[in-house]
């Protein structure tokens, strides 16, 4: 692919915990993570720098625990461990459709992935591996939205891609209601006064503070990660002006 076409050289791309799950709604659906992985892998292939960081929700939701009477800080860190689960699913995935990967966690456990050092993160990254971000931020009462917009700003990514199981961003739930309008381009700051729900308003601000687009799509269809590494029209973008 002719290297003129590409628009952004290094992305950071923020995956859904539920959208590992595919149909079953919990788990990982294997047939979902080999598509997500050969799609990422048709973005490596084209040279592009690649920064995944996956939430855990299909596995455990800390946020859901602690509604239910549990201590926040110990349900957010279960569901820290449970993005590492995904992160090493994904590796696995990756490295079988031979795209090398480095999984680095906020919190160390040496045995199974690098801590979390930006250096070396840029390091590899600079060598064409992709590098999973695990552990959320490391910190309880953050997001694994929140870790993305952090990570992409650590490793200088020039856009944030949130990708989902929704084709954009919507003035309201698109399964509910059949007259929902979707975004083509979106500012910062309607996001957040419209209280959309694309990503957690402290990554939103941390990407307007940093002037980091943000780029909503679709995931469940092949072919996209390359597609918006290209510029072409998919999902919502988000930036300073609509």
């Amino acid at each position: 692919m002719a290297d003129s076409a590409i628009v952004y050289k290094r992305i950071l791309l923020k995956l859904s915990g539920e959208a590992l799950a595919g149909k079953q709604g919990h788990g990982i659906n294997t047939q979902v993570i080999q598509q997500i992985a050969e799609d990422i892998k048709q973005a490596y292939l084209a040279g592009i720098e690649i920064g995944i960081v996956i939430g855990g929700g299909n596995i455990f939701r800390g946020v859901a625990a602690s509604a239910q009477g549990m201590d926040r800080s110990s349900s957010d860190y279960m569901g820290m461990l449970a993005t590492v689960i995904n992160s090493l699913a994904l590796q696995d995935a990756l490295e079988k459709v031979d795209v090398p990967t480095r999984v680095q966690t906020a919190i160390q456990m040496a045995a199974i992935a690098e801590p979390y050092i930006r250096r070396k993160a840029m390091r590899h990254l600079e060598k064409s591996r992709v590098v999973i971000f695990g552990a959320g931020t490391g910190n309880p009462f953050f997001t694994t939205d929140t870790a993305a917009a952090l990570r992409a700003m650590e490793i200088n990514a020039e856009i944030l891609m949130k990708a989902t199981k929704v084709d954009g961003i919507y003035d309201s739930d698109p399964a509910t209601n059949p007259d929902a309008k979707k975004f083509d381009r979106i500012s910062y700051i309607d996001v957040l006064n419209r209280g959309l729900r694309v990503m957690d308003l402290t990554a939103v601000s941390l990407c307007m503070d940093n002037q980091l687009p943000i780029l909503s799509f679709d995931m469940t269809v092949s072919g996209n990660i390359m597609k918006a590494c290209m510029g072409m029209p998919i999902g919502t973008l988000v930036v300073s002006d609509k």
